[in-house]
């Protein structure tokens, strides 16, 4: 069994510890905070063995009688692998702290790419991890336009991607994130971060604008690809319905935008009301002339969960893509 330390138990890392109890061939090592909020006291609830990432704060979760195991050097000493889903700019100053014990790490999309030795995702560079030390797993949008490029890429040729993103201005829980009531260019240059992100795992011309919107449910992207090879759009809907991690959204479904998504994912019993699939609306795949369009919503609090999972066995070298990524499906229920 492999024993994984998950360093940050907020938004991801308290998705990626559940994710990764319930895989055949993992076990959570422990979690650690930096204080004991109803985060901390929610990973003992759950089970987890629960450190704190700053030692001289160790005092304050004894005072809120939380208990602990010990300081997170403990929890690195004990974990196979380390995935640090700290706020964004922590893990670049973690990373030595993983290398001091010689402890594989995974980081978050939030990095720059330099903080790692591979940037990842399961569906587009898997083999690139395998054995590596230190691995980024791509943001939640990198990892959305990854998962349907990749595929088209080697089906028909990417000539050229372009992408609007309509972005959350923060997640449900980030209550000082903005904007309030406005609409942002974000960033106002071309092309946004997205579209070099996508190429530090994929080797495709992209550019990427994004847009960011008084909401906190999901992503929105507005996709174009010129494709180097004829397709129709029952070609694509029938390449996506073989891609596990794409759920293609059935125009009779009633489901017309993220409200409703969300809602669906309650309905099915999903945990958190996660969607670690991409939504693709199904009747928005058109193509013409080999200029390929499509709507997707891509829930940014969940979907880079089960790449994390397989970059823990990609740095460990125990499965290649294909097995881990059945494993990682068949044990979240991946798969609408």
């Amino acid at each position: 069994m492999l024993r994984v330390g998950v360093n940050g138990y907020g938004t991801i890392g308290k998705r990626v510890a559940d994710a990764v109890r319930a895989q055949p061939d993992m076990e959570v090592a422990g979690v650690a905070k930096t204080r004991p909020n109803f985060e901390a006291q929610g990973a003992v609830r759950e089970g987890y063995p629960l450190y704190a990432a700053i030692d001289e704060r160790v005092d304050r979760f004894e005072e809120a009688g939380v208990p602990i195991d010990g300081t997170v050097d403990e929890l690195i000493d004990d974990s196979d692998v380390v995935v640090d889903a700290t706020p964004s700019g922590i893990g670049a100053e973690n990373r030595p702290l993983y290398e001091s014990h010689d402890t594989p790490a995974l980081f978050q999309g939030g990095e720059d790419a330099d903080v790692a030795d591979v940037s990842f995702t399961a569906r587009a560079n898997y083999a690139d991890a395998t054995g590596a030390d230190a691995v980024r797993v791509v943001s939640c949008n990198t990892t959305g336009l990854a998962r349907i490029l990749a595929p088209l890429d080697e089906t028909y040729g990417v000539e050229k991607a372009r992408v609007t993103l309509v972005r959350r201005g923060g997640d449900p829980s980030q209550t000082g994130r903005g904007p309030i009531n406005d609409i942002l260019p974000n960033p106002t240059t071309i092309p946004s971060h997205h579209g070099p992100d996508v190429q530090t795992v994929l080797d495709v011309p992209i550019d990427t604008a994004g847009f960011k919107v008084p909401a906190t449910l999901m992503h929105v992207h507005s996709v174009n690809v010129t494709l180097e090879s004829d397709a129709t759009g029952d070609d694509v809907r029938e390449l996506f319905a073989d891609e596990n991690r794409l759920f293609l959204v059935d125009p009779d479904a009633g489901i017309d935008g993220a409200g409703k998504l969300k809602e669906y994912a309650m309905d099915r019993g999903r945990p958190r009301a996660d969607l670690w699939e991409n939504c693709i609306w199904s009747e928005s795949i058109t193509v013409e002339d080999r200029d390929l369009y499509l709507f997707q919503g891509i829930h940014q609090e969940s979907d880079v969960v089960p790449e994390n999972v397989d970059a823990v066995r990609a740095v460990a070298g125990v499965a290649d893509a294909d097995e881990s990524m059945a494993t990682t499906d068949e044990a979240l229920g991946i798969g609408l």
